[in-house]
């Protein structure tokens, strides 16, 4: 049976808060629409309130399925997976840590593989279920929507730095700017965050930047996985590691994993791209590497 696309998956749209059906891989998905570019996959219709299963391997992802999925996170921007329990091989540790001084590199908004000529079209990041809950949030929002509100929020005095005032930075403009010219500004506007305000002060501005996007930062549920647009031909997303309050330290958190499903879930007879994947992951280590951080979340990525 062929695949439908996934701009017919869903009937209609429903209204934000609204509970609606998602017809799928055979079978009938409870879903909501929390943001216009979220869409919330409760579990199948009936089975809502089940014990958690491996619903994303043995019915969204099955190879006949696996493209339509991939075209609904590229037409949607982030699909959330609620109650997923899977032990699959292909998940690995999310990389990179924060401390109380210095924000983390994955704490600025991104997208994966920013430095290299090819990018994740989409990352997946889940939280397993462990005994420990997850109390760091996850920010995801539209590109363009996190480039204007980075501007929409930023301090005059710092707006007004020799490195930025002479940009173009009205919004109409940032409309008009491709991928590239996106990255450029934003890389200059988190390059200037980062000198200038120290780690509590910039993560203070990013709280206001996720406001300002409307960005999905829902806290983590354990077994939900979040299929994140990175590079695609639809709604391209950024996302970031998203306190909400100050950092402190010190407070037990549960870990999340993640994978590039496209290039690392493959179907029978593809092969894994090695030197991708490993050019991918030297991108995600802690802060030692202070002049390849700069290059990959503060510059013109």
């Amino acid at each position: 049976m062929s695949a439908p696309m996934a701009s017919n998956a869903l009937a209609h749209d429903p209204p934000a808060a609204a509970s609606s059906v998602l017809n799928f891989a055979n079978g009938q998905w409870r879903v909501r629409r929390p943001r216009p570019f979220v869409l919330v996959i409760e579990g199948e219709v009936g089975h809502e309130a089940a014990a958690p299963s491996d619903y994303l391997h043995n019915n969204l992802l099955l190879p006949e399925w696996r493209e339509a999925f991939y075209q609904l996170v590229d037409a949607t921007g982030l699909v959330v997976c609620l109650n997923v329990d899977t032990p699959h091989p292909t998940y690995r540790d999310v990389r990179g840590r924060s401390s109380k001084g210095r924000l983390s590199q994955g704490e600025y908004y991104h997208h994966d593989g920013c430095t290299g000529p090819v990018k994740p079209r989409f990352v997946e990041i889940r939280c397993p279920i462990q005994p420990q809950t997850r109390g760091v949030a996850t920010a995801v929002a539209p590109h363009h929507d996190v480039v204007k509100a980075m501007v929409q929020v930023l301090p005059a005095e710092l707006a007004a730095t020799p490195a930025l005032i002479e940009r173009d930075m009205r919004l109409a403009a940032i409309d008009q700017m491709d991928a590239a010219a996106l990255d450029h500004l934003q890389g200059l506007i988190t390059r200037t965050v980062r000198k200038k305000l120290n780690a509590e002060g910039a993560r203070a501005y990013f709280r206001q930047v996720d406001t300002a996007a409307n960005a999905y930062f829902e806290p983590w549920a354990l077994g939900e996985s979040r299929f994140i647009a990175n590079a695609n031909s639809g709604v391209t997303m950024q996302h970031r590691r998203a306190y909400q309050a100050p950092h402190t330290g010190g407070v037990a958190n549960g870990h999340l994993v993640k994978r590039w499903t496209h290039e690392e879930l493959l179907l029978p007879g593809q092969v894994v791209d090695q030197a991708l994947i490993a050019a991918l992951c030297s991108e995600e280590g802690d802060d030692a590497d202070a002049e390849r951080a700069e290059g990959c979340y503060l510059g013109a990525h």
